[in-house]
């Protein structure tokens, strides 16, 4: 394995600033990666003799075990350090705790954390690699990559010219945010949608204008884009970082994707979802299990991305 081309000094702390050439390089290395996940190929060695560390802060399901079985499937061994089980819940800093984790020797450390620009804090003051797994609502790069890699698989390869919505809580979603920079990189159009209270005016011009690059729309009517764009994202209401507040009551008839409004899309357009999913809010079981649902195969993706991300970072010849 060379040296990747896609690392910031050595890290993966978001992918704003990825072209779109360093994120195809990503996928590519990723769909290599997917016979071992699916099991057709035996697990490879390249990481093996390492150790990763997956310092998760806030609580996760998917993202930290997709982390553990990618890491294993290439050979490496992994702790686990998990919110309270962490000393920053004795009141060190998240600092400290990265640090004194790097001095006994592993190698790489995935971090998850409340803190916007936590995992760049971390990359600054440790000598291993570091992986965002989401911090606050900046980025989660990984998650991201899984979702570009699962459309492009769909698309045939290319977004250029394609229509992605992606619906609900967009001022929480650090999802949101990755999902922009990559998707419009590959010169898809993305329309947020939402009500007023969760898409947030100043989302439009997050992404810049340039050439090659796709634009940012907002909507605030689900019924007015379903029938246009070519594939839905759904994502969940974050109901933790609300209080409450900001979530209209009619959400469900408004924004939710039932039955009903996915008849309406055009054949084809697939649905998403990073999960874990609110069932019979943001989307009905009959669409996340139906048909259009990709969000299986999102999951499946998600452990040949983080494979790629390791080995990029943690390969000893990488």
């Amino acid at each position: 394995m060379t040296t990747a081309t896609w690392t910031s000094q050595g890290h993966l702390l978001g992918l704003e600033t990825l072209s779109s050439a360093q994120l195809r390089s990503i996928v590519g290395d990723a769909e290599a990666f997917l016979p071992i996940v699916h099991g057709t190929m035996p697990d490879a060695s390249l990481l093996e003799g390492r150790v990763v560390a997956n310092l998760f802060l806030e609580n996760s399901t998917r993202t930290r075990v997709s982390f553990s079985v990618a890491a294993h499937r290439l050979g490496a061994e992994v702790v686990d350090l998990l919110g309270s089980s962490a000393s920053t819940s004795k009141g060190e800093s998240l600092v400290d705790t990265a640090s004194n984790i790097a001095a006994m020797g592993v190698d790489g450390i995935v971090i998850r954390c409340a803190a916007s620009g936590g995992a760049e804090l971390l990359a600054q003051h440790v000598n291993v690699p570091v992986i965002n797994a989401g911090d606050g609502r900046h980025e989660h790069p990984t998650q991201g990559l899984l979702d570009l890699m699962t459309l492009l698989q769909h698309f045939g390869g290319e977004l250029a010219g394609r229509s992605i919505a992606i619906v609900g809580d967009i001022a929480s979603s650090r999802v949101a945010r990755s999902n922009l920079w990559s998707l419009t990189a590959l010169g898809a159009d993305v329309v947020l949608v939402g009500p007023p209270t969760l898409v947030p005016a100043e989302f439009a011009s997050v992404v810049p204008e340039e050439a090659g690059r796709g634009a940012v729309s907002i909507s605030h009517d689900l019924d007015a884009v379903l029938e246009s764009v070519d594939a839905v994202m759904m994502l969940r209401i974050q109901f933790e970082r609300h209080d409450g507040d900001g979530i209209p009551d009619d959400y469900r008839e408004r924004f939710g994707l039932d039955v009903e409004r996915a008849g309406r899309m055009a054949d084809g357009v697939p649905v998403l979802h990073p999960g874990p999913i609110n069932r019979g809010l943001e989307l009905a079981p009959e669409v996340a299990d139906g048909p259009r649902s990709l969000i299986l195969r999102q999951v499946t993706n998600g452990v040949a991305v983080r494979m790629a991300v390791l080995a990029g970072l943690l390969a000893s010849d990488g």
